[in-house]
């Protein structure tokens, strides 16, 4: 399962060089069927590996002047301070038995997976349509909407702080819809919002988690390989097929993870 572990480490960087996303969706599902790691210490986990993941594939990014600085800032913000308080403060604040369906006790770790779970049907079925959301808008140069904006920015980094999950196919459409930005500075810019929020959210849970700093830094120094060997092979693979195939199978981990959280593990 360890081995297993570490090979699925490789893949969750190698889907970020090779289609630009996806790959963190799977961080908490390996970490806690792979390696054991109790679901709420995984989310802390996703955030560090995530940001260190993201945070290598922006600065070549910005290099190419695709990385919109103040629009990183007005989404970023809002979402950075929503990710630490909700790792700092409301995390630790929910209650381990939440509530009870006849026999089924829902405890964090159920709820926590259950959330992940659902995040990963919303991200497959992006995935599996035949253009992302994003691509389908028309680029103009209005100005953008800075409140949205920046209050999509806080909703989004509740999310990520609850699951541990990056969000990109959430924050793309909303900096082109929103701040007006083309396809490839939004992309550029997710990255190095992802990053920053989710490295920054992670310091919520130093304090009060023990942190694995062995199995963690070697996921993510894999995870980082693995960007570099997507990248290298991105233009000689087609990126549309691999998007579905990656979609087929997170939408499966999703579904799977439900009826393991919710019946099979249940019943143990």
């Amino acid at each position: 399962m360890v081995i297993l572990g570490y090979l699925a480490s490789l893949v969750i960087g190698l889907s970020l060089g090779l289609i630009g996303g996806g790959g963190s969706i799977l961080t908490v599902p390996v970490l806690v069927y792979l390696f054991h790691v109790n679901p709420v210490i995984a989310t802390a986990y996703s955030l560090f590996i995530v940001g260190t993941t993201s945070l290598v594939g922006a600065v070549p990014k910005y290099r190419q002047g695709d990385v919109d600085l103040k629009t990183a800032l007005i989404f970023g913000i809002p979402s950075i301070t929503a990710v630490f308080i909700t790792r700092k403060f409301i995390v630790p604040a929910i209650p381990h038995e939440i509530f009870t369906i006849n026999s089924l006790v829902v405890t964090k770790p159920i709820f926590m997976m259950v959330l992940f779970a659902l995040l990963m049907i919303v991200a497959a079925i992006i995935m599996l349509r035949n253009q992302p959301m994003a691509n389908n808008i028309p680029i103009n140069k209005t100005k953008g909407n800075t409140g949205l904006t920046a209050l999509q920015g806080a909703m989004e980094g509740s999310l990520t702080g609850l699951v541990g999950a990056g969000g990109g196919f959430l924050i793309i459409p909303v900096l082109v819809l929103f701040s007006k930005l083309p396809m490839k500075k939004a992309i550029g810019t997710s990255l190095l919002i992802i990053a920053v929020k989710s490295l920054i959210g992670f310091t919520g849970d130093l304090g009060h988690t023990n942190i694995n700093w062995t199995l963690l830094l070697t996921v993510s120094v894999l995870a980082i390989a693995g960007i570099f060997i997507g990248n290298r092979f991105s233009k000689k693979v087609a990126a549309d097929q691999l998007k579905k195939g990656f979609g087929w199978f997170v939408l499966a981990m999703g579904i799977y993870i439900i009826i393991h959280e919710l019946f099979i593990g249940s019943a143990h």
